[in-house]
């Protein structure tokens, strides 16, 4: 299956291999290394301090997107997280029922109405598109992690650690990819940007129409793959 949105296929699967021997070689290593060093509920913990910093930016993402109620409940994440959760370390906040979020740059331009543009797969980052790439930008140069902490060391320890939780997330997911997908390129390309156009849509996007051709697979029989 080709995606009409894909026209820098060949170099997005070259970046793609070299992301899958990075992994394979280093981060995957690295990151059972640390689950087998540090126990579960330290990894929570851990996990629960980033997603409360991930809580501030979900709430000026949900307001610059026109939602301030969700954008409320984030900020009340935070404080609750931050005082009663011991600055996050205990996610005090989900366990009251405040629902938490998931938004970036990437989906409020989509809200905004700026269109995707190709698919990418950017090295060490992985899929993304134009929109995503630049949202990508706008996250980084708020990322209080990394514009806050002045000591170089300790920032740069901070992101790796940070990668190295992300990566842990999906440590068993990719066993089951490798497993499953005949097409690996195709998989990921596809189930990236399903996921992100149902987050754009808050889990609920409208049908595709006709008008929106460029979002949509082409299933024409020249163009088919083996998935």
């Amino acid at each position: 299956m080709r995606i009409k949105k894909d026209p820098w296929e060949e170099t997005n699967r070259t970046v793609l291999s070299f992301n899958d021997n990075l992994d394979d070689y280093i981060i995957r290593p690295v990151t059972k290394a640390y689950e087998y060093v540090l126990p579960s509920l330290v990894r929570t913990a851990i996990r629960n301090v980033f997603s409360n910093v991930g809580d501030v930016y979900n709430s000026v993402n949900n307001l610059l997107q026109g939602k301030p109620k969700a954008a409320l409940d984030d900020l009340v994440r935070v404080v609750v997280n931050t005082t009663i959760g011991l600055g996050g370390i205990w996610d005090a906040a989900s366990a009251a029922g405040v629902e938490k979020h998931s938004e970036d740059f990437g989906q409020t331009f989509g809200v905004w109405g700026i269109p995707d543009g190709p698919y990418m797969v950017l090295p060490l980052l992985g899929p993304s598109t134009v929109r995503d790439t630049a949202g990508w930008f706008f996250d980084i140069q708020t990322d209080i992690l990394i514009k806050q902490i002045d000591n170089i060391p300790l920032r740069n320890t901070t992101t790796g650690l940070r990668i190295i939780d992300q990566r842990a997330k999906y440590l068993g997911s990719s066993d089951l990819l490798e497993s499953a997908a005949l097409d690996k390129y195709s998989f990921i390309r596809d189930a990236y940007l399903q996921r992100r156009r149902s987050k754009l849509y808050d889990g609920n996007p409208p049908m595709m129409e006709e008008e929106d051709e460029e979002n949509t697979p082409d299933y024409s029989s020249e163009n088919k793959r083996i998935r």
